[in-house]
């Protein structure tokens, strides 16, 4: 059950981690016909065989329930010889970066080690979420470092001019303060935006655009100019290259090619690892059977070499496990789902839940979990995950059977083709939704809208 939750990169590294601990356990090509042929030299103790010590006693260890002459190679590469895999570019990771910067800052002895902890306090969006009182207790109790609030607050500000702009502050309209106070000033609409966040805050996040024109005395244009200006600013100055760093490596479970106008799914070979049992150490083993009497040392290198041997012989026996499980199951997904798979086509998806695959190939409903949480399919549509496809179902008004997924599609496109100076509300849309055939309540589109992050109409409006 781990071996089928972990991904194709965490199985590599599971595996190349299996290996530097078992010295029995090796990759390798197939071995040839007289290789395979070696009699197994576990045959070659008999239980009569008794290791003459209170320390080891390895009668039932070498007992008849072994199984004898052991496949020795698992293989179970797929056709696919292909690498393939989306790569990613290595890079500086966010806090390094802001790291780097600190030495271009007038910063005393004392200050730098506050610096550094006020950095490695800042979270990956950019911002500073924890209170000056917070922190400066834990420089007391964690760094033995008594600062007074201003200084605190000093050092932050320095902080705050680095890059990305936006970065250190404590909230949104910190943050967009910090970066417009860099734009032009010459500019009047960069002016005019930094007091709209400083001074009305509430009302810009809000949307009263009515309110807006009125305290600050513009006209419809002007304030149309200014919110274009702001929209240029980025809420998450840290987003983008703390994305950047982190390791969102991609390496496609499956491979779905269309041939004829027939679905034919593959495993990645990177997937199905040729591994095989050391041929040295076999030998070994059998040299200890030959020998005519075996002291303490000896007796206690057979126990350890039979214990690699088993180890090794239980992880090939799980790969292949693991092989078999996930060839069932992508399968099964993919002949359930095979109208979306031949033309791409969302509004083809059918409702499909865990127990619907778990039923058609006869395992049990958490084994189809762990494969669908983790696993990604590469299609001619781009890499899906597979949890992606499971979804549940509801009737439409002619009574057929119709995916959530189809649904939210639909309302997608509904809120993206709507009157943006007058967006349409969840009501609006669950009548919409209604004259298309799909029966589904006002709170059923909200709760669709928040798993799509659309914000609700009022925050919808443009002007």
């Amino acid at each position: 059950m781990k071996l089928i939750q972990l991904s194709t990169l965490d199985l590599e590294q599971r595996i190349q981690s299996e290996i530097g601990e078992n010295p029995a356990l090796e990759k390798g090509k197939e071995l040839n016909d007289s290789e395979l042929e070696i009699n197994d030299p576990y045959d070659d103790y008999q239980n009569d065989q008794k290791i003459d010590t209170e320390d080891i006693d390895i009668d039932t260890y070498l007992s008849d329930d072994e199984v004898p002459n052991y496949k020795i190679q698992s293989n179970n590469q797929s056709s696919d010889d292909e690498n393939r895999e989306i790569p990613f570019s290595g890079g500086t990771s966010f806090h390094e970066y802001l790291e780097s910067q600190l030495q271009n800052l007038i910063l005393s002895a004392e200050e730098r080690p506050i610096a550094e902890f006020l950095i490695g306090s800042i979270d990956n969006s950019g911002y500073l979420r924890r209170s000056e009182e917070d922190i400066l207790d834990d420089l007391a109790f964690t760094q033995n470092i008594i600062v007074q609030r201003e200084d605190l607050k000093q050092i932050l500000r320095k902080i705050q001019s680095m890059d990305p702009p936006g970065v250190g502050a404590r909230s949104l309209q910190e943050c967009l303060s910090l970066q417009l106070a860099r734009k032009e000033k010459i500019r009047p609409e960069v002016e005019l935006a930094r007091q709209i966040i400083d001074t009305a805050f509430d009302e810009f996040s809000r949307k009263h655009y009515l309110k807006l024109q009125d305290r600050f005395n513009l006209t419809e244009a002007e304030l149309r100019n200014i919110f274009d200006e702001i929209a240029k600013l980025n809420p998450k100055p840290g987003g983008a290259l703390s994305h950047s760093a982190q390791n969102n490596h991609i390496v496609p479970d499956f491979i779905l090619t269309i041939e004829n106008g027939t679905l034919k799914v593959t495993l990645n070979r990177r997937n199905a690892p040729e591994l095989r049992i050391s041929k040295n150490y076999k030998e070994m083993l059998s040299g200890y059977a030959q020998a005519p009497s075996k002291n303490k040392s000896q007796q206690e290198a057979v126990l350890f070499i039979k214990q690699k041997l088993d180890a090794a012989k239980w992880f090939i026996d799980a790969i292949e496990q693991r092989y078999q499980t996930l060839f069932l199951t992508i399968n099964a997904i993919v002949d359930y789902q095979s109208h979306y798979f031949l033309t791409g086509d969302e509004q083809k998806l059918k409702p499909m839940i865990l127990k619907d695959i778990a039923d058609k190939i006869d395992l049990d409903i958490s084994t189809i979990s762990r494969v669908a949480n983790s696993k990604y399919i590469d299609t001619p549509y781009g890499v899906k995950l597979l949890k992606s496809l499971f979804s549940e179902g509801m009737k439409n008004i002619e009574g057929e059977d119709v995916s959530t997924i189809e649904i939210k599609k639909i309302l997608e496109n509904l809120i993206y083709n709507e009157n943006k100076k007058n967006p349409l509300a969840d009501q609006a849309l669950s009548a919409l939704l209604k004259d298309k055939g799909y029966k589904v309540a006002r709170r059923t589109v909200a709760k669709y809208r928040e798993q799509m992050d659309i914000p609700v109409a009022r925050l919808r409006k443009s002007i």
